[in-house]
């Protein structure tokens, strides 16, 4: 429902690939390393739960709400509002040297890590992340104590700093690595054991 002068934008891409060329993550076999881009913050996704933890856009007065967005924050570059606003990253560009290298890609959005890993995963696959791996951004671990969320809703709701996961093989993660600036290694694909797919 929108007031007067209100409106939404939105814009969406559509691309063409050669079939042969898609990564549909068909080719994805235990012991592939799991790659990651960093996120450049939340993305598109958890804003509701933000505004929850906050009490933003909740009915109060709307300079309660700024003020709350103009608040400076422990380990935060900026204002609280700088941080939620900062663009979705676009990772064609890095991707597109190594596309056809890759088993599988992932990009992080709703669902975060437990939705969108399975997503691309073969049957009877599941990957394990190395929580030690990579630095959770301070947007995050603001977000989690502020709001009390166990560590599962946040992988469940957020990207926790890992905007975009490929799947490559182990003979070639070294080198992909490489090519892409800020990749980390953060986990590898195992067999699948019990009903989770993601650990």
């Amino acid at each position: 429902i929108y007031a007067p002068g209100d409106f939404d934008l939105v814009g969406f891409i559509v691309g063409v690939v050669e079939r042969d060329e898609i990564v549909d993550g068909s080719k994805i076999v235990e012991g592939d390393v799991l790659l990651a881009l960093p996120s450049s913050g939340l993305h598109t996704n958890g804003y509701s739960l933000v505004r929850k933890v906050f009490g933003i856009g909740t009915g109060g007065a709307a300079d309660a709400d700024r003020a709350v967005l103009n608040s400076n924050f422990p380990g935060l570059e900026g204002t609280l509002g700088d941080a939620l606003l900062a663009v979705h990253k676009s990772y064609y560009a890095d991707l597109k040297p190594v596309l056809t290298r890759l088993h599988g890609i992932a990009h992080i959005t709703g669902g975060g890590l437990t939705d969108n890993m399975p997503r691309i995963l073969p049957d009877g696959l599941a990957v394990l992340f190395e929580r030690d791996a990579w630095r959770v951004p301070a947007l995050f671990s603001l977000i989690q104590e502020k709001g009390g969320i166990n560590d599962d809703d946040m992988f469940h709701a957020f990207n926790m700093g890992l905007g975009i996961v490929i799947a490559v093989a182990k003979e070639d993660a070294e080198s992909i690595a490489a090519q892409l600036r800020d990749a980390k290694p953060v986990g590898r694909v195992i067999k699948q054991t019990d009903d989770r797919r993601v650990i």
